[in-house]
């Protein structure tokens, strides 16, 4: 097996092979970047909604607890063929690209609400309690007291979401969008080896996977050494970086 790989790499790793291979690469950051940005700015909309000092109206945080815990539980395969015939029913002739981002930002959208609530709810609540005391609104407290803090719960559990996501993207080579996974079943057909082909796209899969990890530790990291400054200043201890409850998927 191992001289038969040998004997077949020159004729895979072709300048045209790792085009097409990058340009399946490209569409795999696209989705996973563009689907996770969407699906955060709306998971911090919904965790933020489901706070009762900002919104009242219960049946409302009800309904977004109801869309945070259902979505959280649906895998994404189904999720992601639900959204592609929902696009097919309403008649919308929209691409693949866009199928696809936005199943990504939905599955997304709830993970991040639930990173968000679980953030929120690791400030002390005496803070808001506080803040309002002080004659701040609801979002002003949140923006300016409680946000900065929750970040520090926040993040850790994200970067984990988002490294997941990026590898659960290789389901949507089942809708015919070309990312990695669908490119290696291409090459496969074609001819080459199974092992070449997936070997190769594992790799990529690990760089990228691999480079958006080290971006979150890097931010994890800055965001300790800030905790530990402004603990300094105060003469306290700095509060540990800890997952929280209720953060996993």
């Amino acid at each position: 097996m191992l001289e038969r790989l040998i004997d077949e790499a020159p004729r895979f790793y072709t300048y045209w092979n790792m085009i097409f291979l990058a340009e399946a690469a490209m569409n795999t950051l696209l989705v996973s970047f563009f689907g996770c940005f969407i699906g955060y700015v709306a998971g911090f909309v919904v965790a933020t909604l489901r706070v009762s000092r900002i919104n009242t109206f219960a049946p409302g945080r009800w309904l977004l607890i109801i869309y945070t815990e259902g979505v959280r539980r649906i895998p994404f395969l189904v999720l992601m063929f639900c959204v592609f015939f929902a696009f097919q029913l309403s008649g919308a002739e929209l691409s693949l690209f866009v199928i696809a981002t936005t199943a990504v930002a939905l599955r997304m959208s709830a993970l991040a609400a639930e990173n968000v609530r679980a953030g929120y709810e690791a400030i002390n609540p005496r803070q808001w309690d506080a803040a309002i005391a002080m004659n701040m609104s609801p979002l002003s407290a949140l923006f300016r007291i409680i946000l900065p803090q929750a970040w520090r719960v926040i993040l850790p559990p994200s970067t984990i979401h988002t490294v997941s996501m990026i590898k659960e993207t290789s389901l949507i080579s089942q809708i015919g969008f070309l990312e990695l996974t669908f490119a290696a079943r291409v090459l496969t057909q074609r001819g080459f080896s199974a092992l070449i082909c997936f070997g190769t796209v594992l790799i990529l899969y690990f760089i990228i996977s691999w480079s958006f990890q080290r971006v979150g530790r890097y931010a994890e990291r800055k965001l300790v050494e800030e905790a530990r400054g402004k603990a300094a200043l105060r003469g306290d201890s700095a509060p540990a970086v800890t997952s929280a409850p209720g953060a996993g998927m």
